[in-house]
């Protein structure tokens, strides 16, 4: 198939988009990437990319067709301007550089924001190519659960425009069963609704890697390890809460290996608290160095706020934890939670309790060796039956064919 994937994020941004892309090319389709300049997550455009830019035009055998566009930056007036230049660019820009060009189907890819709908939608009504998008944020009720957007008045609007883009896509894929209600309500019919995850990223089970150098060895020390963005999502006042009420517990350490517009402020509540001794931040790195970092973990922990629209998420970084093999500390709601529980996989406790954290992070600490050992390997097993990344684009695959045959038999939907 020809295929158009569209996707604010991609390489070299870390996104799992440019896995699938990759993959996509492997086996035998031929894609074309829709995308902006690399930003993220710093919020300002990677130096690599402005020193050389057509080095930057090719992936993996997919062409990328970048747009202009402003960067993130630091506050939100940058990043409220980043979501609409390229919306707007990728609409006008974007099908002026696609000028000329046939595709049989057409692919969003949506972490955040839905405005990358826009760009989509428009490239269906121009190219008569049929639209599957993939959401993994719901909106807008993350930008309320966040405090992004506290007008109910601006919150109904985004609403509309959800049910705008939603409304014109031929299939949608839902990154967990719970957003399928939601995604509904939206896009009225729900026959077009699929529920595909994320993958376990391959890398997190490699068995010969050797530890990150970069973490210091402490003899007996018990590591809770996060891994991944440090923003308002992830909860850290609940991490640090719970890192507090265990500061007596010398043997227990926390190991940050991530980034994000929050780190800053975790860097300083760390000192406000007296927690140095506590806490090792180690900064961001790549995907394919965290087999090396996982190493080093006794649990792995996976945190987000009480919020409903969070309790039907399953965070990303849980299917990367399981394949990883290591016990799983979990302070979600919802879904996500039921996933480690249902799979004897770890210890969880409920979104935004410092205090019930605290006490699964003890209670793991004084399991014997073994019984942990079991925990990692339960989550290695649901991992490989539920979460494996060929499978599931096998499935994938099949769903856009089907969509595309579907259209070709009764012509794509002038809505």
């Amino acid at each position: 198939m020809r295929l158009l994937v569209v996707s604010q994020y991609f390489w070299p941004e870390d996104f799992r988009i440019n896995e699938l892309v990759a993959n996509l090319v492997k086996r035998g389709h031929q894609v074309t990437v829709l995308t902006g300049v690399p930003n993220y997550p710093d919020g300002n455009i990677f130096q690599r990319f402005r020193d050389s830019p057509s080095s930057h035009a090719h992936y993996e055998g997919a062409d990328i067709v970048r747009v202009p566009m402003m960067a993130r930056g630091q506050n939100s007036l940058r990043l409220i301007l980043n979501y609409l230049t390229f919306a707007i660019s990728a609409s006008i820009v974007g099908l002026w550089k696609l000028r000329g060009r046939e595709f049989d189907v057409i692919f969003a890819y949506e972490p955040s924001p839905i405005t990358v709908g826009l760009p989509a939608a428009t490239m269906r009504r121009v190219k008569k190519a049929p639209l599957a998008f993939w959401v993994l944020d719901l909106w807008p009720e993350t930008l309320h659960a966040l405090g992004i957007v506290r007008s109910p008045v601006l919150l109904k609007t985004v609403g509309k425009l959800v049910g705008f883009i939603y409304r014109r896509c031929d299939l949608i894929l839902a990154q967990s069963r719970s957003f399928v209600p939601q995604i509904r309500k939206y896009a009225g019919d729900a026959r077009k609704i699929v529920y595909f995850p994320n993958w376990a990223e391959p890398v997190a089970a490699a068995e010969q890697t050797e530890p990150a150098d970069c973490v210091p060895l402490q003899s007996g020390s018990f590591s809770v390890m996060f891994a991944g963005n440090i923003g308002e999502a992830q909860d850290f006042p609940a991490i640090l809460g719970a890192a507090e009420i265990l500061k007596t517990h010398q043997n227990i350490r926390w190991l940050i290996v991530g980034d994000g517009r929050m780190a800053v402020w975790v860097q300083e509540e760390i000192k406000r608290r007296g927690l140095e001794a506590r806490f090792h931040l180690l900064g961001r790195h790549a995907p394919d160095r965290m087999p090396a970092f996982f190493k080093h973990a006794d649990a792995l922990l996976v945190s987000l706020k009480s919020e409903p629209i969070f309790a039907m998420t399953i965070p990303g970084k849980l299917q990367s934890y399981l394949a990883a093999g290591k016990p799983i500390l979990a302070a979600l709601d919802g879904e996500g939670a039921e996933l480690v529980r249902s799979s004897y996989s770890g210890l969880t406790c409920a979104a935004g309790d410092a205090v019930g954290l605290a006490a699964i992070v003890l209670k793991l600490s004084k399991l014997p060796i073994l019984e942990r050992d079991q925990m990692g390997q339960n989550g290695r097993l649901v991992s490989i039956r539920d979460f494996d990344r060929e499978n599931l684009i096998d499935g994938l695959e099949e769903n856009l064919r089907l969509m595309r045959n579907e259209v070709q038999r009764v012509g794509l939907s002038s809505i």
